[in-house]
């Protein structure tokens, strides 16, 4: 076994984990600001952050709408970990994947793809994360408690801040709740599509913050997503986008992160 020295960096008291990458540890930050399980609630989070509960039943959906702020100005945190502090947010991702899924291959729609519904799934799927936070696997929170925090969070969403059965808000918040949860049991369709273009987001996004650190930052890591999509139609825009990365790094694309995946993935795709 190879041996690893422990980089200078975790004995400082910062936030750091050591993570192996090329034969070698290094320290990398971790997301800040996770509560622990025993410590996270709906309420704790409402409180922290100032917010008072509505009216019960609520009379608009104002407090609804004031929540989504959340969404846009909360950012992504796996790309914070590459010092990209002015990265995208959760609803910059969103919007994309959204207007992506109104693009479906026709030999989806073939198949009965409800595009609509999948617009929708995709503006819907990280609502709780407004809330909840961007919770990574560097967060090292176990599958079962980050369903728990989503699941109560839009349980709140959907019947307090929009339990009304006046001027239709119960019958959207019933709809919201629907679409979310269809996308978290992947069994549809529909949201196996939104769950495929949720990882061609990323990478695409990948890529974008490649050209426009031009080469300072490799972000190959990311390249393994490509590897978890599902439907030959995603997988085949993801190649493409592949096929860019491998042409705008040139000669030093086989020195990136991921370049082996990469070229494995393209090579299943041409086969």
């Amino acid at each position: 076994m190879a041996e690893h020295k422990i980089p200078p960096a975790i004995a400082d008291g910062r936030n750091l984990i050591t993570k192996e990458r090329n034969g070698a540890l290094e320290a990398v930050e971790k997301s800040p600001g996770h509560p622990t399980p025993e410590e996270w609630s709906v309420q704790g989070e409402l409180h922290k952050l100032s917010l008072d509960d509505p009216p019960n039943p609520p009379e608009s959906p104002i407090a609804f709408f004031h929540m989504l702020n959340r969404l846009k100005s909360t950012k992504r945190e796996g790309w914070r970990r590459f010092k990209i502090e002015q990265g995208e947010s959760i609803s910059d991702h969103m919007y994309r994947m959204s207007i992506m899924t109104m693009l479906a291959p026709p030999s989806l729609q073939q198949k009965g793809l409800d595009v609509g519904k999948c617009a929708q799934m995709a503006v819907v799927h990280d609502m709780a994360e407004a809330l909840v936070g961007d919770i990574t696997p560097l967060d090292e929170i176990p599958k079962e408690e980050k369903n728990r925090r989503e699941t109560t969070t839009m349980q709140y969403f959907t019947t307090k801040l929009l339990g009304s059965t006046t001027n239709g808000m119960a019958t959207a918040g019933k709809n919201i709740m629907n679409l979310w949860q269809e996308y978290e049991d992947s069994k549809t369709l529909e949201s196996k599509f939104v769950h495929d273009v949720d990882k061609l987001e990323l990478i695409l996004q990948m890529v974008d913050y490649e050209r426009e650190w031009k080469q300072q930052k490799d972000l190959g890591e990311f390249c393994h997503v490509a590897e978890r999509i599902k439907l030959p139609e995603v997988r085949e825009w993801a190649a493409e986008v592949l096929e860019e990365r491998k042409k705008f790094w040139g000669d030093k694309h086989s020195q990136t992160t991921g370049a082996e995946k990469v070229s494995e993935f393209l090579k299943d795709q041409n086969k």
